[in-house]
């Protein structure tokens, strides 16, 4: 009995040992495993979506269409902001300026942007009831970021977006080229100016 009193410690106590070691062990190679991913090359995807997350923040934004449309105002059309978002996973692009409206009658379009494998994609809430999903391509100089239509959800019956440009001008000016396809296959086209107001202060 003494000597099940003395082994039965000596047991738990090397259990004990064994579960830390393993713990401590696939802790280090999560480490390790990290700091090999940060220290491989980045894909053509990652070093776009890290540009435009460059963009995050408050713009002033001025607008032309083609064809004109008294709708837009074809002048200031107040805020866009874009925020990072999901521990970095996400850039939340909004248009509009909701304060005191009631956002189920006025305009405001939803577009996320995110990693998908190799691409970098986005996925637009339109105003129109569907959800279209673009993928970008990069320009040679990388001051132009071109998104080609992939695949649209939801109501198409007003038409949907299909297609998108971003150019980087400096840290605070950009220009956005918005395609929608109407009904019948006509195109309208929104230029839009953007100006910085701030910067985003801490992604969330």
């Amino acid at each position: 009995m003494k000597s099940l009193r003395i082994t039965l410690p000596v047991v738990l106590m090397s259990t004990l040992l064994l579960s830390i070691s393993t713990v401590a062990f696939a802790q280090a190679d999560a480490h390790k495993h990290a700091a090999t991913q940060s220290d491989a090359p980045k894909s053509d995807a990652q070093k776009s979506f890290d540009r435009l997350k460059t963009l995050a923040g408050i713009w002033h934004a001025t607008v032309t269409t083609d064809p004109p449309m008294k709708e837009m105002g074809n002048g200031a059309i107040g805020d866009v902001s874009l925020r990072v978002t999901s521990r970095g996973n996400a850039l939340v692009h909004e248009m509009g300026e909701l304060a005191g409206k009631d956002p189920t009658k006025y305009d405001h379009p939803v577009t996320m942007f995110y990693l998908d494998n190799d691409r970098l994609v986005l996925t637009h809430y339109c105003d129109a009831g569907n959800r279209p999903r673009m993928a970008a391509r990069t320009s040679p100089d990388g001051k132009t970021l071109e998104f080609d239509f992939l695949d649209v959800a939801g109501n198409t019956q007003y038409g949907h977006m299909e297609h998108a440009v971003f150019t980087f001008i400096d840290a605070n000016h950009h220009t956005e080229d918005w395609t929608f396809k109407m009904k019948g296959d006509k195109l309208m086209h929104a230029h839009m100016d953007l100006q910085r107001v701030n910067q985003q202060t801490a992604a969330r």
